[in-house]
């Protein structure tokens, strides 16, 4: 007799979406997918507001990256007024970015990921948590709220706000950085470097002890998509390099040409849509994005520490892309320690706190595109706007959407790999949603929730009638 499984509220992501999976008579995996159960529609009531309005609403879209909407935001208002900020403001933005990579990347990897790795994916989930880190490695946690909070004091200093932004406005920086701010950060950034470096080993430690078990998270030959810069890792401007999953380049182009590149397919499970490369087709076309993207189709990284571990990423497949799941994790570190030295770097900059730090506008109608690497990948903010500034038309392609395809497809590899017989455990489950938790959805952008969230699996047969419930 078929059964079906529903995961359903998946846990420690932002955000809420659920994995069913179909076992057939000999309880084998017929079918598996990942789904986004609720429907926003941000790009809808963004029509008729102004564009100046435009880079405070979208940080709305999450509470976790607002900095990469509100940058991404102002971008593409000032592709369409067709103006050019002040360097100290772009340098501005990119600290602010900075700080957006070290917290977003520092909260993922220390407080939703960790746990399975630490405390063990077997383990009680009851105790599968932050808290059960605190009570194995206190010290760790000491470090990784360090390190986030790091971030966050950046993201304050320079955007008027640690959560939801507001600095950045169409033509420059809404105010100068102050000294004081410049020598405060200072002062704190050489320690925080060291806390990096420490992120990468432990991250690169946990990495390599799962995948000498023989474990795997979901091994994909995917195409990835990363933005660089002469070839070198960029996460602000660029142009936007597409490689086969062997490593040969496909595409490098010019951002405000994506839609020559990029489709967008619909399936009936789920409300998110699902990007692919044009050329190829849907599902051919499905390509990752993020860290393991990143740092795949990156040739080399600009800052010292983070290029010399750039190299030792590289080598472990000889060069060739990393297509397994789990390196996302040990990608993400690696970038942390890169934000943190571009912070450095930025904040020693004597031109960051140069006072003319915006350029007079005037309003004209048009269309626009602003794109940057948001934590989770390529972050796409695209408006048709009128003569008056009012917005006619928004499209907006966040990173999980770039990935979802690929998340689908993740579920699918690992359910296949581990349920046999019909056999179905926790602890098998919770690898399943381990596999999600290597891009870093961020489903909050679609789907908000108050009060508990409790995890309920549910194991009905093909009529309907529930054969095996489990409560978290």
């Amino acid at each position: 007799m078929g059964r079906l499984i529903r995961i359903e509220p998946l846990t420690k992501l932002e955000g809420h979406g659920k994995v069913t999976i179909i076992l057939g008579d000999t309880g084998e995996v017929e079918s598996c997918h990942f789904h986004v159960t609720e429907f926003r529609g941000f790009e809808k009531f963004c029509e008729g507001r102004m564009l100046w309005d435009m880079p405070v609403i979208t940080t709305r879209v999450c509470g976790i990256c607002p900095v990469s909407h509100h940058l991404a935001s102002v971008k593409a208002i000032e592709d369409l007024l067709g103006i050019k900020p002040p360097p100290v403001a772009e340098k501005l933005r990119e600290l602010m970015h900075m700080g957006q990579i070290i917290h977003s990347h520092s909260l993922h990897l220390f407080f939703l990921a960790a746990p399975d790795f630490i405390v063990g994916p077997d383990a009680d989930p009851q105790k599968r948590d932050i808290f059960g880190i605190i009570e194995k490695e206190p010290e760790l946690v000491r470090k990784a709220i360090q390190l986030r909070k790091f971030g966050q004091d950046v993201i304050d200093a320079v955007g008027g706000r640690a959560i939801h932004p507001v600095t950045a406005i169409p033509g420059g920086m809404s105010r100068p950085f102050s000294h004081e701010a410049r020598y405060n950060l200072l002062k704190e950034v050489s320690k925080i470097e060291a806390l990096a470096l420490w992120a990468v080993d432990l991250a690169r430690r946990l990495t390599e002890t799962y995948i000498r078990d023989g474990s795997s998270l979901g091994d994909l030959p995917t195409m990835h998509l990363g933005t660089v810069r002469g070839g070198a890792l960029e996460l602000y401007n660029g142009s936007l390099r597409l490689l086969n999953g062997d490593g040969q380049m496909i595409e490098e182009f010019d951002p405000s040409k994506y839609l020559d590149f990029i489709g967008e397919h619909v399936e009936p499970h789920s409300y998110l849509k699902f990007p692919y490369y044009k050329t190829k087709g849907w599902p051919e076309g499905i390509y990752r994005v993020g860290p393991l993207a990143r740092l795949n189709v990156s040739e080399r990284i600009t800052t010292p520490r983070a290029s010399e571990y750039l190299r030792d990423f590289k080598a472990i497949n000889n060069g060739r892309p990393l297509n397994e799941n789990l390196y996302y994790h040990y990608a993400r570190a690696i970038e942390i320690l890169y934000a943190v030295e571009r912070t450095m770097q930025l904040l020693e900059d004597d031109e960051i706190v140069d006072r003319e730090c915006r350029v007079k506008i005037d309003r004209r109608g048009g269309e626009g595109i602003g794109v940057l690497e948001a934590p989770r990948g390529t972050l796409i903010h695209h408006y048709w706007a009128d003569d008056d500034g009012r917005v006619l038309k928004a499209n907006l392609i966040v990173a999980t959407a770039h990935n979802n395809g690929a998340i689908d497809r993740s579920v699918q590899t690992v359910a296949r790999g581990l349920i046999r017989g019909g056999k179905v455990e926790e602890g098998l489950l919770n690898r399943i949603e381990m596999a999600i938790r290597c891009y870093d959805p961020c489903l909050s952008c679609s789907t908000h929730a108050v009060g508990e969230m409790p995890l309920e699996v549910v194991i009905e047969d093909r009529d309907g009638k529930i054969l095996h419930h489990l409560m978290r």
